[in-house]
This record gives C-alpha cells, sequence and structure tokens, in this order.
C-alpha cells in the first residue's frame, strides 16, 4: 500500500514539475524566436529582435522599475504594518465589529476584479485621487493587506503573548515586550507577508491602470499591452523579467527568514 501511495505521489510531483517547466521554458524559447508554428517542436525563425527592444527601451523601463519597485515597496512596508495591527487586535482583543472587520479582511478575495476597481476608481475620483500615485498606493494596499492580514492572523495565534505578558510581569513596557519577544518569532511570517504584499502590488496592471489613469507608469502598465496584441516575443521577454524579479523577492525574503531563524535558535512559533 506505501509503495502504491509513493508511486502516485511521484507521478502528481512529476505533472506538477512539468506544469511549470513546460510554461516557463516555452515562454523562454520566444525571447529569442520570431516565429514558431504548431506543431513543430522547433521554431522556424529565431530572432533577438526582443532583447533590441528591451535595450532600445532601457531609460523607459528604468523609470517603470524605479516606480513599481517605490511604489511596491510602499504598500509592501504599511500591510506589514497595517496587517500586524490588525492581526494582533483581532487575536487578542474583543470589541464592538470585531467579526465586521475580520470579514473585510476577506472581502477583497470575494468582490470581482473588475468591480472592485470601478468602485475604487469612482470613490478616488470624487477624493481627487485619481491620476497619483497617492491613489494607485492606496488602491494597491487595498489589495494586498488582505494576504498580511491572513499571512499574520495565523502567525499571531501560534506565537500568542506568554511571553510578552512575562516581560510586562518583569517591567518592561508594552512596546519594549511586544519587540523583544513576539516581534522575534514573528519574523519569517512577517517577511513572508511583506513580501506577498510586494509581489501583489507589483503585478497590479488593471488596478494600476484605472487608479493611475496612464499618468502612473509601472513595468505592467508596459508589459501587458504586448500580452494582449500578440507581439510573443517581445511580450515573452518582459514576462521572464517579471518572474526573475518575483523569483528573486521572495528569494531575498526566504533568505532573511532563515537568517532569522539561524540567530534566534528556530524557535520560531515556540511561544
Amino acid at each position: 500500500m506505501k509503495k502504491k501511495n509513493s508511486v502516485v505521489t511521484n507521478i502528481i510531483l512529476v505533472f506538477l514539475l512539468l506544469s511549470i517547466l513546460i510554461p516557463v521554458m516555452t515562454m523562454l524559447t520566444w525571447v529569442v524566436t520570431e516565429r514558431w508554428a504548431w506543431p513543430d517542436l522547433v521554431p522556424q525563425v529565431f530572432s533577438g529582435r526582443a532583447l533590441r527592444e528591451v535595450l532600445k527601451r532601457k531609460e523607459e523601463l528604468t523609470k517603470a522599475f524605479a516606480s513599481s519597485i517605490a511604489i511596491s515597496t510602499i504598500v509592501a512596508i504599511l500591510s506589514a504594518v497595517i496587517g500586524m495591527m490588525t492581526a494582533r487586535a483581532l487575536v487578542f482583543y474583543d470589541f464592538a465589529g470585531k467579526k465586521l472587520i475580520s470579514f473585510f479582511t476577506i472581502l477583497p478575495f470575494m468582490v470581482p476584479a473588475t468591480v472592485f476597481a470601478m468602485g475604487v476608481q469612482i470613490t478616488f475620483i470624487k477624493l481627487g485621487l485619481n491620476n497619483t500615485v497617492t491613489g494607485v498606493i492606496i488602491a494597491h494596499l487595498i489589495c494586498s493587506l488582505p494576504y498580511a492580514v491572513r499571512l499574520l492572523l495565523d502567525g499571531t495565534q501560534a506565537v500568542g503573548r506568554r511571553l510578552e505578558e512575562q516581560a510586562r510581569v518583569l517591567g518592561a513596557s508594552p512596546f519594549t515586550a511586544f519587540f523583544r519577544t513576539s516581534l522575534p518569532m514573528l519574523a519569517p511570517v512577517l517577511l513572508s507577508a511583506v513580501s506577498m504584499a510586494y509581489v501583489v502590488s507589483f503585478s497590479q496592471y488593471f488596478l494600476t491602470l484605472m487608479i493611475g489613469g496612464g499618468n502612473v507608469k509601472t513595468f505592467t502598465i508596459i508589459m501587458v499591452p504586448y500580452l494582449q496584441n500578440g507581439n510573443r516575443n517581445i511580450a515573452c521577454i518582459y514576462s521572464a523579467i517579471f518572474l526573475g524579479i518575483t523569483l528573486a523577492v521572495f528569494g531575498v525574503f526566504d533568505w532573511i527568514a532563515k537568517q532569522f531563524m539561524k540567530n534566534h535558535g528556530g524557535d520560531y512559533y515556540s511561544g
């Protein structure tokens, strides 16, 4: 029976691996391909047009990258801070409207993106936030915050506040108790929340277009039109850059989390 389960598990793993590798390899092949007709397994015409396009627009892309990184970093930090406060309030305190706030943390998951973007745009027009970087940041924050809150809720529940209470008994202030006891144990999940919020913000296209109105140029604003008009090799090189950035972000935060775990003796969730 165990051998049978092992075979089934291996088949599933191979299927999952192929479902990831085949699209990625196809995308990378299209970066240097001009024509690739079905059902041929090898492209008929290779080309460096996509690479030349990127080099030709390097100044525009650099500005778009800088804009995307700045917006996503601000959104990630705000998501982590607000998410931490929200998670602690929901886990440790009873107050009027607690269930309503908990519901609002999952509401963006339930509302279709188009409906959400239209509602936010109409509201932001009345508030004077449409076509502004501030409006884009707030809109991204609304989308990213639920991911951070859900991650930090689980982490906060697992860690608890027993060590904080012991520190308070020994004379530490509430802030000192939190920063010296709970925060180090929450660091890995906090970094996960930051990286998730960063990637969610970095990948926003429709919301950025609706709220930014074309005035806020991010990497996705440049990339997505190539995907829509069927310009495959240029679309694929932008997609490859996007994938590389995403993997790099997760890799950096994963490394930081591991260093934190190593320096604190792997005590995460031991509270």
